[in-house]
């Protein structure tokens, strides 16, 4: 089975009551149109995957972030190609997210990040990204 290597990039802020946001994109596109991801893409040859996940954030919504520490990496086996997701926390330097390839975006909470449909992949990612979340504010994490 064919593996693909991609980034993902779970870019993270604050809205005006405190609480963590996450930045989620819709799929505009391909098989997987409607369903929802955390923004990112493939990795070329010669590039970090840091350099690949600025690139692709710029690409696809024309914002310039600082890649933070990697998060895990998701392998799943869809059922034409197997998927290499490394994930790392970033946040914005410059720029205002806008939508160049995706059908929609939103800014989601602890409490609304399961109501979007999410790739299978992406699913995988959310526990562990909330997980870190909540130790972070707990003191318990980096």
């Amino acid at each position: 089975m064919k593996t693909i290597k991609v980034v993902a990039a779970v870019i993270k802020a604050v809205d005006k009551n405190g609480e963590p946001i996450i930045f989620a994109t819709q799929r505009g596109y391909g098989e997987f149109k409607g369903k929802w991801e955390f923004p990112g893409g493939k990795i070329e040859e010669g590039e970090t995957p840091q350099e690949a996940l600025k690139r692709e954030i710029m690409e696809e919504l024309d914002t310039e972030i600082e890649v933070g520490e990697l998060i895990d990496t998701v392998e799943y086996d869809y059922p034409e190609f197997h998927l290499s997701m490394q994930c790392f926390w970033a946040t914005i330097v410059k720029g205002d997210l806008v939508l160049k390839e995706h059908e929609a975006a939103k800014w989601v909470t602890r409490k609304t990040i399961r109501e979007v449909d999410w790739l299978p992949a992406d699913k995988e990612l959310i526990e562990i990204t909330l997980n870190t979340i909540d130790r972070r504010r707990s003191g318990n994490g980096n």
